[in-house]
């Protein structure tokens, strides 16, 4: 089993910046691809339906959203498993809960998505 904890979410005015992190435990799994999805307010989309913000693969490859392009950026420490997104300059629109996913792979078997439990960020106007 892998565990996915986030931190860093928080409240901000439009404009400022917030730092996520993103600490995965692989255990017997290798870990891949991690990203930051956000679910917007009152959203009831599975998991699988929420918004990729960025995310960044082991080599670190990275993509993002156009919505965020030029805002956000995302970092990965492979060494502690851990995954960070910058984001300045938030606007309103950016509130949401944003998760963290890691892809963990088995021995070549199978792969699995682990998510983190999620951390609210809310923009004022």
């Amino acid at each position: 089993q892998v565990q996915v904890v986030e931190s860093g979410g928080g409240s901000v005015q439009a404009g400022g910046s917030l730092r996520l992190s993103c600490a995965a435990s692989g255990g017997v799994y290798s870990l891949g691809f991690m990203g930051w999805y956000r679910q917007a307010p009152d959203s009831q989309a599975p998991e699988d339906q929420r918004e990729l913000v960025a995310g960044i693969t082991s080599s670190l490859s990275t993509n993002y959203s156009d919505s965020v392009k030029g805002r956000f950026t995302i970092s990965r420490d492979n060494a502690v498993n851990t995954v960070y997104l910058q984001m300045n300059n938030l606007k309103s629109e950016d509130t949401g809960v944003y998760y963290c996913k890691t892809v963990g792979n088995y021995h070549g078997l199978y792969e699995y998505d682990f998510w983190g439990q999620g951390t609210q960020v809310t923009v004022s106007s």
